[in-house]
C-alpha cells in the first residue's frame, strides 16, 4: 500500500469543499487513513498567515489577537493590496511559509505513514493566482515555491473549472480581502489554472464544475479508482512527484519521494 497526495484547485465558489469531503468519505470506505487539509492554514503557523491573507493586517497586535477564525477556503490574493498592507511580493512569500510550515508538519508525515492526503488548494493556486491573478512573474513564484515544498507535488490534482461569473455567485459567505479582487482579476486566475492544466496533463484531471454535484463527484471518483490503481499496481509511491525545473512547460520527472 502507498501514500497518495490529492490536491484540489478552482477559483473559490467552484465547489472544492464539497467534493474534498466526498472523496474522504471514500476514502475512508476503502479502508484508508485520510488526512484532510487546506491552504492557507493547515497548521497552527499557517492559520495566523491565514488571518492576514484574508483580513489584512490589523492595524495593532491587540487586533490580531481578537480577530476570528474564518473557515471559508480561498487561495486568491487581492488585486490591490495596498488598502490592506500587503504588498505583492509579501504575499507572495507569505503564501510560501505556510506552505512550507504545512509540506513539513501534515503533508509529508502523513505520507510517509501510507496515508491518503487530500488538500484544498496547494502550489498550483500561488501559481494561479499570484503569477496569473497578481501578475507577478511564473518564474519567481515558482521558484520560490518549489523551494518552499521541497519540490512535492501531488499525484493528482483536480482543477474544478467554471465561468468565474457563476462561480462568484455560488459564494454563500460575505466576501473577505481576498474574494473581493474584481472580475478580470478572477478569470486572469480561471486562465492562469487552465494553463497549467494543458502544460502537466499527467498530473492535471479538470472537471467541467457548472454541472450537478453528484455528476462531478461520479468523474472525479471514477479517476481516483484509477490513480489507486496505478499506484497499487506499480507497487511504489503514488504521490509526492517532484516537478523539475521545466514546470512552466509542463516536463515534469516521475520521481517519487
Amino acid at each position: 500500500m502507498a501514500g497518495l497526495f490529492i490536491s484540489f484547485e478552482g477559483v473559490d465558489g467552484a465547489g472544492k469543499t464539497t467534493q474534498v469531503e466526498r472523496l474522504r468519505q471514500y476514502a475512508e470506505s476503502l479502508g484508508r487513513s485520510v488526512t484532510v487539509t487546506r491552504e492557507p492554514g493547515g497548521t497552527a503557523l499557517g492559520r495566523a498567515i491565514r488571518q492576514m491573507l484574508l483580513h489584512g493586517v490589523p492595524e495593532d497586535a491587540e487586533s490580531m489577537r481578537g480577530a476570528a477564525t474564518v473557515e471559508s477556503a480561498a487561495g486568491n490574493a487581492a488585486e490591490n493590496t495596498e488598502n490592506a498592507g500587503i504588498a505583492a511580493r509579501a504575499e507572495a512569500l507569505l503564501f510560501a511559509a505556510d506552505r512550507a510550515q504545512h509540506v513539513a508538519q501534515v503533508i509529508r508525515p502523513a505520507l510517509e505513514r501510507d496515508g491518503i492526503v487530500i488538500t484544498d488548494r496547494y502550489l498550483d493556486s500561488s501559481l494561479a493566482y499570484q503569477a496569473g491573478g497578481r501578475e507577478l512573474t511564473v518564474e519567481a513564484v515558482r521558484r520560490l515555491n518549489l523551494w518552499a515544498s521541497d519540490a512535492l507535488l501531488p499525484a493528482r490534482t483536480y482543477l474544478l473549472d467554471m465561468d468565474t461569473d457563476i462561480s462568484h455567485r455560488r459564494l454563500t459567505h460575505s466576501e473577505d480581502r481576498m474574494e473581493s479582487a474584481g472580475a478580470a482579476f478572477q478569470h486572469r486566475t480561471r486562465q492562469a489554472f487552465l494553463e497549467l492544466a494543458r502544460k502537466e496533463p499527467q498530473r492535471f484531471k479538470v472537471i467541467d464544475a457548472a454541472r450537478p454535484v453528484d455528476v462531478v463527484w461520479q468523474e472525479i471518483k471514477a479517476d481516483f479508482d484509477a490513480v489507486l490503481a496505478d499506484g497499487m499496481a506499480s507497487g511504489g509511491l503514488a504521490s509526492g512527484g517532484i516537478v523539475s525545473d521545466n514546470m512552466d512547460s509542463g516536463e515534469s520527472r516521475g520521481e517519487t519521494r
